[in-house]
């Protein structure tokens, strides 16, 4: 029952003709009391009358079952049988002689001279993949004029429903849980929103209502509500009481707010809810209605115009933060003061989501970016646990591109081809290297500005390109891919949000091998990848990331990792080298600042783009900068880390 709402196609049966209708029933008779004597009107028996009355209405000739009746007038039978699957939003409602109870001996008709009482069973289909809605049903009948009627009351709809009731669903939405940070406080503020609804029974006209609804309510990038469904709703609900149908956040929406208040016999009222992102947007994400694809992605029980996740984690937790709603059908009058609960399924209660993201951090990463004219992001984790706490993207049109962003690491990717000279070529950080202007490996040539001899870990320091290029042939392609897979790149992480892990391809010759040991050629990493890199060459152990702190909100995580420690030993010197003397060194604001700056080119849609890395690590915490411009890194990790 928690599914109701989703329809599957043709599952409501379409109005027949008189002559069609008859047809179907005549051919129904069989199919419905497949064990009675064939003959839809030859049995000398009440069985007939109960037989043909259930399969009119089954197939929608309410005229013909209400044909059977006696006792009130044929129009409101046929009225009041037609207005069960509307009152009920049913996707199909099947009827069956006798009552279906495994084990059940009762007679499905008993006769006591002119009278008679029948017994049936009635199922309704409230919604796709949901539970349907299966109760006896009981009907008196008489004979008159020697033919057998059905005597007609409310209660043949159900034995609960009394003269002057109609069947109603009643939605309860429990309050949507909160997404929270590592202390538990929430991660959302408070904004202003404008709720639109209906009274149903004050409708003149429900359809036209809701057509306006939906031919105004085109949103984020001409969304549309499904019109069918919300009509559907509508025309379920109790007529008397208010039945909210959207909310749109201010003061995103002012303008189709100020359409849909002209609507007639749409209502609306200002509120003020914790519902937008107060950092870290675009993985918090943002709330929305739920328009006719929105349904699509999240699926049942929820309804158009729903208040849902969009995006981030409101999306992806959906259900967890949401729950499902308690929905039952009841009996009431047309004023709602008598109300009588005929059954109810139970909802899920909303559970809250707490992440890893630290405020404080998070508002130093967001300031270190602040007034950058090129898009940037930033993530901050943990190196002894691997949680994330900070997410930082500034100018990237909602993206969060601190864990999807897809860039070329430049010397970045050197602390990889560190390690893998470190434990296969035998070298250590004090082993002595060139560093010439140009070098030629494989056929490509790379270059920089050439400096004298000097030990490996001042050559990296110095962003010296051609050292590595150079280096590229005391390590086998396999020993390069090894490392970067030890230390996450490439892995499926199991973070539980959208993330690009990176992606090393093995190189096909010798120059593809020398690129990709200076970052370029088809190396591709985020910033949340690098971040892990650095906080492996902190802790000499890498760790999956993870930002839940509820375990059974993300997938399996890998094995943490470790190189051997004599190669951490020597990249932990390499790093110190680099942030004290070398190109880091405008970051060092602490004597515990490591790491590593680098620039690096790339092809965008045919167009030349650059990205300014840094990353590295200060205690327990490590950090990586991607910036789609030429940028000093380091001053921006000064002001993240001094913040």
């Amino acid at each position: 029952m928690t599914n109701r709402g989703r329809r599957r196609a043709g599952a409501r049966t379409p109005l027949l003709s008189p002559l069609r209708r008859r047809s179907v029933a005549l051919a129904a008779c069989g199919a419905l009391v497949g064990t009675m004597t064939t003959g839809c009107w030859a049995e000398p028996s009440a069985m007939p009358a109960v037989r043909d009355f259930l399969i009119a209405w089954q197939v929608g000739n309410y005229e013909a079952a209400a044909g059977r009746t006696v006792g009130a007038d044929r129009k409101q039978v046929e009225d009041a049988l037609g207005r069960v699957r509307q009152q009920l939003d049913a996707a199909s409602l099947r009827l069956s002689l006798g009552t279906e109870v495994e084990g059940s001996d009762v007679d499905q008709i008993v006769k006591k001279g002119d009278e008679a009482d029948a017994r049936f069973t009635v199922k309704i289909d409230l919604g796709e993949n949901g539970q349907p809605w299966q109760y006896p049903g009981l009907m008196h009948l008489r004979r008159v004029g020697g033919k057998w009627k059905v005597v007609w009351d409310p209660s043949i709809i159900n034995t609960k429903l009394k003269q002057g009731q109609r069947l109603a669903v009643v939605t309860e939405v429990p309050k949507r849980a909160p997404i929270t940070d590592t202390a538990g406080r929430t991660a959302l503020r408070e904004i202003g929103a404008y709720q639109f609804g209906v009274f149903p029974g004050q409708l003149a006209d429900p359809r036209k209502t809701i057509d306006q609804l939906v031919k105004e309510t085109k949103i984020d990038g001409g969304r549309r509500l499904d019109g069918e469904r919300l009509l559907g709703r509508v025309r379920s609900a109790p007529p008397q009481t208010f039945l909210p149908l959207l909310t749109l956040q201010a003061p995103d929406h002012n303008a189709v707010s100020q359409r849909l208040a002209q609507i007639p016999g749409l209502r609306f009222q200002g509120v003020r809810a914790p519902i937008a992102p107060a950092y870290a947007p675009e993985l918090i994400g943002n709330l929305g209605p739920a328009t006719a694809d929105r349904l699509q992605q999240v699926g049942a029980p929820y309804q158009p115009g729903d208040t849902i996740g969009v995006s981030g984690i409101q999306l992806l937790q959906q259900r967890r933060l949401a729950g499902t709603p308690t929905v039952s059908v009841v009996a009431q009058d047309e004023t709602g003061k008598t109300t009588e609960r005929l059954r109810s399924w139970p909802g899920l209660e909303p559970q809250e989501v707490q992440t890893t993201l630290d405020p404080g951090y998070q508002k130093h990463a967001d300031d270190a970016l602040a007034g950058l004219p090129y898009p940037a992001s930033m993530t901050v984790v943990r190196p002894s646990t691997g949680e994330v706490l900070a997410v930082a993207n500034h100018g990237t049109g909602g993206k969060n591109l601190a864990f999807e962003g897809q860039y070329p690491p430049g010397l970045t990717f050197g602390i990889v081809s560190a390690l893998a000279l470190f434990s296969q070529a035998g070298m250590k950080q004090s082993t002595e290297t060139t560093c010439p202007g140009t070098v030629t490996v494989g056929g490509k040539t790379f270059t920089n500005r050439a400096r004298p001899d000097s030990t490996f870990a001042n050559h990296f320091a110095a962003s010296c390109k051609t050292t590595l290029a150079q280096l590229s042939s005391k390590v086998d392609a396999q020993t390069l891919l090894r490392e970067a897979s030890q230390l996450g790149i490439g892995k499926n992480w199991g973070l539980g949000v959208p993330a690009f892990t990176g992606s090393v391809p093995a190189p096909a010759n010798d120059g593809e091998k020398a690129a990709t040991m200076v970052g370029e050629g088809a190396v591709q990493v985020s910033p949340l990848a690098m971040a892990l890199v650095a906080a492996a060459a902190y802790t000499g152990t890498w760790k999956p990331p993870y930002v839940f702190k509820d375990p059974s909100t993300t997938a399996q995580a890998p094995q943490a990792q470790s190189p051997p420690s004599e190669s951490i030993s020597n990249l932990k010197r390499v790093l110190n080298r680099t942030a004290s003397r070398g190109n880091a060194r405008g970051a060092r604001v602490s004597g515990d600042v490591v790491g590593v700056a680098a620039l690096a080119t790339y092809n965008e849609g045919g167009r030349p783009k650059t990205v300014s890395w840094f990353i590295g690590s200060s205690g327990d915490r490590a950090f990586a900068i991607a910036v789609e411009g030429a940028v000093n890194t380091p001053k921006l990790v000064a002001k993240f880390l001094g913040g």
